[in-house]
């Protein structure tokens, strides 16, 4: 028989418009079966974790290992995304507290369809019609059509494979790289004729016509896709980054979108955000930019907010939670 659990929720002192419906999800659907209370940021931290067994954590960046040691005894610490590359896990985990995520597949669709959408955008100018249409200009420019372009992409999980299925239909050509394996069977469902691991990454990039990013950040993927790896693309080559930042030397991207050896790049994501409006990269007429909003829908707020629920449920049946981390 499932029982009540006492849940703390954290969130930011003054949370953005994307925390503040992830708030109002948990209020409506947690505390309709559990005690829920507020984390209190302006208030010391000593006793609030007092008898408490779920923490859901909305601002997972900002967790101080002060926190970590006072709730060893908490039976889940729930973050409420898909990255935790600013968490810091390892102490959560030295710690011995059970976290984890809402995986990838809670935000798959939604990165996909952005990423989908910087690939018909940069394919069909769509910052010089936008020029044009100012100065009544009719006609061009000229768009290439993604039918029998080749797109790589690099990491194959959840949001990568959603990629797949949509590219399939406007009749691109796949490539895929990935650490883990992937069948022959899956392969051919998603349209992937080129599938390789990290040591073909040099060959997907030199033959592929998009290159969009699919990865976690970590010590060996920070800069991954740096001027070394950018002189292997084609100068009609675009870059898709709905991941992290930080996978792209940004400086690097700069110097071969300027000196043209790069065709374009649609970021949503940057080392540093907000990045400055000012920023030399967006005031390229060949980017294509969102803020950090690739993966906020309403599909990946139900997706999340129901993944917290299982948890919850399963914590409350005495099971083990699943999407950890931490193991």
């Amino acid at each position: 028989m499932p029982r009540k659990l006492n849940v703390l929720l954290i969130s930011s002192r003054v949370p953005n418009l994307w925390e503040q419906e992830e708030i109002n999800n948990v209020l409506g659907l947690v505390a309709q079966n559990h005690n829920l209370t507020r984390f209190d940021l302006d208030n010391s931290p000593h006793g609030q974790f007092k008898g408490v067994d779920v923490v859901i954590d909305l601002a997972g960046p900002k967790a101080k290992r002060e926190w970590a040691d006072l709730a060893t005894s908490i039976k889940l610490w729930q973050l409420v995304s898909t990255g935790f590359d600013s968490f810091d896990l390892n102490y959560w985990r030295e710690k011995g507290i059970p976290t984890a995520n809402t995986p990838g597949t809670s935000s798959a669709i939604a990165l996909a369809e952005n990423a989908l959408m910087f690939m018909i955008m940069l394919s069909r100018c769509w910052h010089e019609t936008q020029i044009h249409l100012d100065k009544s200009i009719v006609g061009i420019p000229i768009g290439t059509e993604l039918k029998n372009r080749r797109l790589g992409l690099i990491g194959f999980g959840a949001s990568a494979t959603a990629l797949a299925k949509r590219a399939m239909n406007f009749s691109m050509k796949i490539s895929a790289i990935d650490i883990r394996q992937v069948s022959q069977e899956e392969q051919e469902e998603l349209g992937v004729d080129f599938f390789g691991g990290p040591n073909e990454l040099d060959e997907v990039l030199s033959h592929s016509d998009f290159i969009s990013l699919h990865l976690h950040l970590n010590q060996d993927t920070h800069h991954l896709m740096n001027d070394t790896k950018f002189r292997l693309m084609k100068p009609t080559a675009f870059l898709i980054n709905v991941a992290r930042g930080a996978l792209v030397d940004e400086s690097a991207l700069y110097t071969a979108l300027t000196e043209k050896r790069l065709a374009g790049a649609g970021l949503d994501v940057f080392s540093k955000e907000p990045i400055d409006p000012k920023s030399p990269l967006l005031l390229l007429p060949n980017v294509i930019a969102t803020p950090h909003t690739a993966g906020q829908t309403d599909g990946t707020l139900e997706n999340r907010i129901n993944m917290v629920v299982e948890n919850l449920n399963r914590v409350a049946c005495g099971l083990e939670p699943i999407y950890r981390i931490d193991q």
